[in-house]
């Protein structure tokens, strides 16, 4: 343990973290992964680099969001080795955009996507949409899913992206429109908000 003059908050001693932190990480990794062995996995290799990292860790915030920010790399690590034994196909429609006139020279799709019938930007810090947003995420089909929890949920760079998935970058934005596009349509079929209609 750590010999930590004065934390900010209480230090959960790791012998506790199974009991106290299990289900809120595996409940973050399902989100992200969709797969009970790998978020399984993924919560244990967690628990198993902080106890290593542990005199890191300086006590300035909960040691659950600290684990958990362990556990962004871990899922990283879970997508990348996803994508290595699951190579990334490019569909035919998907090879007829990259493949299209316009979309070579200017790197955009030709058409837009509709606009939506409500604002979920108005619900960021409602946790009722996040419970929305996590079951309708997980129905997004990989590798556009992997793609998207990258990119957008776990901040990586489009250079990180694209070396984790092993794709083009122009393929890495079809597969994160092709996200958006369904994520939208779920989004608006299953949240209930007040202007949702």
């Amino acid at each position: 343990m750590p010999a930590l003059d004065n934390p900010a908050v209480p230090i959960t001693p790791p012998e506790q973290w199974v009991d106290a932190y299990s289900d809120y990480l595996y409940r973050f990794a399902m989100s992200r992964l969709r797969n009970p062995e790998a978020a399984a996995d993924c919560v244990q290799d967690t628990f198993l680099a902080g106890i290593k990292a542990l005199d890191r860790f300086d006590g300035s915030r909960d040691i659950k969001f600290w684990l958990r920010g362990i556990m962004r790399n871990k899922i990283v690590d879970q997508i990348r080795k996803s994508v290595k034994e699951n190579k990334v196909d490019i569909e035919a429609e998907d090879e007829a955009l990259l493949e299209s006139f316009w979309f070579k020279y200017s790197g955009i799709a030709t058409t837009n996507p509709d606009p939506w019938q409500f604002n979920p930007r108005k619900y960021y810090d409602n946790s009722e949409f996040w419970v929305v947003f996590e079951k309708c995420i997980a129905q997004v089909k990989d590798p556009a899913r992997q793609a998207f929890v990258l990119r957008v949920l776990e901040d990586q760079t489009t250079e990180e992206v694209c070396k984790v998935m092993d794709v083009t970058p122009n393929y890495l934005w079809v597969l994160l429109h092709r996200a958006r596009e369904q994520l939208k349509v779920l989004l608006e079929s299953n949240w209930t908000g007040k202007d949702a209609k």
